[in-house]
């Protein structure tokens, strides 16, 4: 087979490289716009255990990366000046960066070469192929060059959000909820490394609005941001990465194949970054569509249609949690007028996959707090 990938990041790489370990004899064009080392924001999340469906596919991989990840198994909770612990809910993080360097690393090992800093305007220019694989993100080409087919719709959530860095260590993934002259602003920060973390600040419209974030530069919004999270700072300046000011894009599409080509991770579907699983529905998607394509030998167009069959249910409730998520943040506003514990309640059961009982055997020391400050 002939196959071309648009797209180096973590979905394109893990599909090359699974592709090409167990198929050597068939040809891969691997093909991104941006150099190697090119990415924006800082650490990527994961939930509790998120790669171990990578070893199963990808043990090699698996091993590589797992190592390097930072893990905790607790969440905290900052509102109204006080700190929340809500256990057994883990993620573990590593850097973007890193991440993608390893993922070349692996790529290079069976034999998969990316063509960086390549910008390619029609899908025509890979000439004859058995199948394109879109992993080309949200401003997809392969999803544009057949949008008619696909059938994508595009919104974009009310909250802006800006990502930083910080070289502060935290112990948990936190999230930190503040009330300002401004108005209200959240920011979700975890380590990545040791000493370094990733620090996204949320703010509403009206927020937003009433700061003058739209006609500041990129220095005078973190500056304005290190002044409203200065207690989570400690001191520590932002750092800045592309660090501008974005409104989520919420995407779908109708169909996941047209044709021949097949969309994965984000040029197929977002997921809000709130309930960390972007990048592990990425190359969830990949190693589903490796699988299909591997049942249907010789059938690509039966193969991609097993693909959307076997693995749409399992996104679609995985999106279904991240719109009440997100949901729940763009109105997050409203929900800080509750007392800490109630807010925190709020919180952990936001995207509707936990009640209060299935929460009481993952988090019994959160849940057991919860009722004795309801019952005070």
């Amino acid at each position: 087979m002939r196959i071309a990938v648009l797209g180096a990041g973590p979905a394109g790489l893990v599909f090359a490289t699974l592709w090409k370990r167990r198929h050597p004899g068939d040809e891969l064009i691997v093909v991104e716009q941006n150099a190697a080392d090119a990415t924006f924001g800082f650490g990527v999340v994961f939930s509790d255990r998120a790669l171990d469906f990578l070893r199963e596919d990808d043990a090699e991989t698996h091993a590589l990366i797992a190592p390097r990840m930072q893990t905790w198994s607790d969440i905290t909770l900052v509102h109204r000046g006080r700190s929340i612990a809500i256990d057994g809910i883990g993620f573990s993080a590593i850097g973007r960066l890193e991440l993608l360097r390893l993922l070349q690393q692996r790529a290079g090992d069976v034999g998969v070469a990316p063509a960086y800093g390549r910008v390619v305007r029609s899908l025509d220019e890979f000439g004859p192929v058995d199948l394109i694989v879109g992993a080309d993100g949200v401003n997809s080409l392969a999803r544009r060059s057949r949008a008619a087919e696909f059938g994508p719709t595009m919104s974009h959530l009310d909250n802006r959000f800006a990502w930083y860095g910080v070289a502060k260590r935290f112990e948990t993934l936190t999230q930190s909820f503040v009330e300002t002259e401004l108005g209200v602003f959240n920011a979700h920060h975890y380590r990545y490394q040791p000493d370094m973390s990733t620090f996204i600040i949320e703010c509403d419209p009206e927020t937003f609005a009433r700061a003058g974030f739209a006609a500041m530069d990129e220095d005078a919004s973190r500056g304005l941001c290190e002044r409203v999270f200065a207690e989570a700072l400690a001191g520590k300046p932002l750092i800045s990465n592309r660090s501008v000011w974005r409104q989520f894009p919420k995407l779908r599409t109708q169909r996941w194949h047209a044709g021949n080509v097949a969309l994965v991770g984000d040029a197929l579907h977002t997921a809000h970054f709130s309930i960390g699983s972007g990048t592990r529905l990425a190359i969830e998607d990949v190693i589903a569509l490796v699988k299909a394509l591997e049942a249907q030998p010789g059938d690509v167009r039966a193969g991609l249609q097993a693909y959307e069959a076997a693995r749409r249910p399992i996104v679609e409730k995985i999106l279904r949690a991240a719109d009440a998520s997100a949901a729940w943040y763009e109105r997050f506003r409203d929900h800080m007028r509750l007392p800490p514990f109630d807010f925190a309640m709020s919180y952990v059961t936001r995207s509707g996959r936990v009640d209060k009982d299935r929460l009481a055997a993952v988090a019994p020391r959160f849940v057991a707090a919860y009722d004795a400050a309801v019952a005070a």
